[in-house]
């Protein structure tokens, strides 16, 4: 069994509209209640999906990210197979909303910093998909020439960076569209002007509700979603520090806690 991690609460106006992932009164295991660490813990009924025989329980670790990518690319954006999409960011949710985006046959093109060319971009490579690191003088040029100088149908921000939105704005081409995914701490000083004269459309994805999951469960069993590639499972519950350090400092993509 899996957890989702974002408790709604069934009750007030979001949760009734079908809008649950935006829920009034949500709580967060390890946020709002503690135990997400442990080996153990109890948890209603309602926030958990069963895991196929099939699927490894290290592997199903990466639901949860993969119904957050499948929400933002299946529902919240409006991708269609052979659009040149730009996903800015190689973290866990950039890699799987590029391997998504792939699956249904679109385009697309990846971009990350000088600090992830050491091993996210190349674990974006390996997936088959192009890369760009933002330091090298010919990134603009690359990206010029993969979408014929016109810009990218649609490029999903998941930098959770306040630059994130601005460049890609930058980026998508008139009448296309960005999906914001990452969370920026500061604010934006997004221009309002070229967004409004280039009909760009801007779309937000947060979190993801009971299907996404199920959804995420199937595109992780029928091989959509592969995570052995992505997951590191060299820490260890009781020093979580080394996780979180590693994961900033683009060590690493997605830490899984070991409790052996």
């Amino acid at each position: 069994m899996i957890e989702e991690p974002i408790h709604r609460c069934g009750d007030c106006f979001q949760c009734k509209n079908g809008q649950s992932n935006v829920c009034q009164n949500f709580s967060i295991t390890g946020m709002h209640t503690d135990g997400a660490y442990a080996e153990f813990t109890t948890v209603d009924e309602t926030f958990v999906h069963g895991v196929p025989e099939s699927t490894p329980l290290r592997e199903a670790a990466v639901a949860e990210p993969t119904s957050i990518a499948a929400r933002a690319v299946l529902e919240q954006s409006s991708l269609t197979p052979g659009d040149r999409v730009l996903v800015e960011g190689p973290g866990p949710i950039g890699v799987l909303v590029a391997t998504i985006a792939d699956s249904i046959g679109a385009n697309v093109f990846v971009s990350g910093l000088d600090r992830d060319a050491k091993y996210r971009l190349p674990l974006v490579d390996d997936r088959g998909i192009e890369t760009v690191n933002l330091a090298v003088d010919a990134a603009e040029d690359r990206m010029t020439s993969f979408t014929d100088g016109r810009g990218f149908d649609v490029v999903f921000d998941t930098t959770g960076h306040h630059t994130g939105v601005e460049d890609a704005v930058e980026h998508v081409r008139k009448g296309g569209e960005v999906v914001v995914i990452g969370l920026p701490g500061d604010g934006s000083e997004l221009r309002m002007t070229p967004v409004v004269r280039g009909e760009i459309r801007i779309e937000t994805s947060y979190g993801s509700q009971w299907r996404d999951f199920e959804q995420a469960i199937r595109l992780i069993d029928n091989g959509t979603i592969e995570p052995a590639a992505m997951l590191d499972t060299s820490f260890y519950a009781d020093d979580p520090t080394a996780a979180f350090e590693a994961f900033l400092d683009s060590e690493t993509c997605k830490p899984v806690f070991s409790f052996d």
